[in-house]
């Protein structure tokens, strides 16, 4: 299970509960986020948390698996799977994207000002902070809203928040540009494979909108569609009795099998 920013493995807490009753399930931090460190001077870029991934399973002596990624774990768990297409078993996308895109809501692009974003972002919490708000339909219980937080409380501690809205590769020039095409080429070799593909997506998101999922739609066009028009961004906090019993069958299927198509849920 691989987040995104500005969340951490919290999001995937009822996932981790649930599926572990039949699989091993591993919920990572990416470097700087949840629990795990948070260095100063790291360079939180794509190709960076693609290795820290790659480096876990190497050290896991994980052979095989499935994914699920949810906003920045698209392009970090489908960039690490590309690179080994044959690796991957079963995947399941939640809001998210793994090839470039020009579209970038102005409240993100504003935290992207070389001074003025770094403020929000860092000192004021302006993204992480409002997130909890904007990224939900429904109003989240003030000790869980505390607990996306918890880990992001201080300047310091919200580094990587503040890298990751920097390394959105909107240019050629970009950093992380090169990168992102090369996770991008990679889906091509994903796509081909008769892996099960299962998308669960919140119809109100203001950053992954239905852009988004019809891209992905196109790319996997044998994938198993659920579009839950009233949930937001962090879909599995909107629409999580839905999602549920979708996850529980996509995964007690063996991988591999053939499943039926779904259809939008309403």
């Amino acid at each position: 299970m691989v987040h995104g920013n500005p969340t951490w493995s919290y999001y995937f807490r009822h996932l981790v509960t649930l599926l572990s009753r039949t699989n091993r399930v591993i919920a990572v931090d990416h470097l700087g986020c949840g629990l795990s460190d948070k260095p100063q001077d790291y360079p939180y870029q794509l190709k960076n948390h693609m290795d820290n991934l790659q480096t876990l399973l190497t050290q896991l002596e994980i052979v095989s698996y499935s994914l699920i990624v949810h906003d920045w774990g698209g392009a970090i768990g489908l960039g690490v799977a590309g690179k080994n297409p044959q690796a991957l078993e079963k995947l399941v996308i939640l809001n998210t994207a793994a090839f470039r895109s020009q579209r970038i809501p102005w409240r993100i692009q504003l935290c992207r000002w070389p001074v003025i974003g770094k403020v929000l972002v860092r000192g004021l919490n302006g993204f992480a902070g409002l997130a909890v708000f904007m990224a939900v339909t429904r109003r989240l219980r003030p000790e869980v809203a505390q607990a996306y937080l918890a880990p992001y409380d201080c300047w310091d501690n919200r580094v990587a928040v503040d890298g990751f809205v920097r390394d959105i590769p909107l240019s050629p020039t970009h950093p992380s540009h090169g990168t992102l095409v090369r996770v991008e080429e990679g889906l091509h070799a994903l796509a081909a494979r008769p892996i099960p593909v299962l998308i669960c997506w919140g119809g109100r998101d203001f950053c992954f909108n239905d852009h988004f999922y019809r891209e992905w739609q196109e790319r996997f066009p044998h994938a198993r569609c659920h579009y839950f028009k009233d949930a937001g961004h962090y879909v599995l906090e909107d629409a999580l009795p839905s999602i549920r019993p979708l996850l529980e069958d996509f995964f007690a299927a063996a991988p591999g099998s053939s499943a039926p198509s779904g259809h939008p849920a309403r």
